[in-house]
């Protein structure tokens, strides 16, 4: 079976660093999948908080995961430095889907690649709603 290629670096408009920790390896000695998962959704929100977007605790528009998807390429394991590339793919009307990356500290090829859609909604209705312009603004900034 063909598989196609991860993205590389390239592909990605803002950086993360993660560190692993002790309890992320599982029985077979490498990151569990599940830790990748952890990795984006920290990579995302920590982007939308420092890009002055999200407002965790009192903002009326929040992100609700409706998708996620990740391939794997190569193991990582503890202890190891981790780099978590991040892009936005697609903007929606309330939308916006988001390409994450996991590399190995300085490493050009992916060790895996992630896929992460968050819907928009307003924080009491949980109605989606429309981006504001500033936040259309700040994520073509990631764009790819």
């Amino acid at each position: 079976m063909n598989r196609e290629a991860l993205n590389g670096r390239a592909h990605y408009r803002a950086w993360r660093e993660i560190g692993t920790r002790w309890s992320d390896n599982d029985i077979y000695g490498h990151i569990n999948n599940i830790v990748y998962y952890g990795w984006f959704d920290t990579a995302v929100n920590a982007w939308l908080i420092e890009a002055g977007l999200l407002d965790i605790d009192r903002g009326d528009l929040i992100g609700l995961v409706v998708e996620t998807g990740c391939r794997y390429a190569s193991p990582l394991s503890f202890p190891q430095r981790v780099d978590i590339g991040l892009a936005v793919e697609r903007i929606g009307k309330t939308s916006v889907s988001y390409a994450l990356g996991a590399f190995s500290k300085n490493a050009d090829e992916a060790s895996a690649a992630g896929r992460f859609v968050h819907v928009y909604v307003d924080r009491q209705s949980r109605r989606p709603t429309p981006l504001p312009e500033a936040w259309r603004k700040a994520l073509e900034s990631i764009a790819v």
